[in-house]
């Protein structure tokens, strides 16, 4: 349960992220790639729908959550490398907490994932 409390804490942070882009930048914004702000912009909602099925339907919240991490993490390095701001792709990488977080809970939750699916199995709360 613990690993599942940790995913949610990082995906409603992550919504609340999402939530202020929109309000800045609205729903698409035109300075950015129709796929982009179309993928960007659906987290607002799907971060927050795999936090409550964390809890709700763990295994779908699971599968959702590492779906949504890997997802993201590959679609931000890309857009990083493809649209430079600074000159330097680990200087873009770097320049703020998102990115280098977003890069930390890959990891953990590629580690975590199968342990966080056991748990839920031998509760016996979810039959995805």
């Amino acid at each position: 349960m613990r690993i599942r409390i940790a995913y949610a804490l990082c995906l409603a942070g992550a919504t609340v992220n999402h939530v202020r882009a929109v309000l800045a930048h609205g729903w698409f914004p035109e300075h950015l790639p129709a796929a982009t702000a179309l993928y960007w912009s659906s987290l607002t909602f799907l971060d927050p729908l795999a936090a409550v099925l964390l809890f709700l339907r763990p295994r779908f919240g699971i599968a959702l959550t590492v779906l949504i991490i890997a997802s993201d993490v590959a679609h931000n390095l890309w857009f990083i490398a493809a649209h430079p701001l600074r000159g330097s792709f680990v200087e873009d990488v770097t320049s703020s907490a998102v990115m280098p977080s977003q890069i930390a809970f890959l990891p953990f939750v590629a580690a975590t994932a199968r342990l966080a699916w056991r748990e839920v199995g031998e509760a016996g709360r979810d039959s995805f």
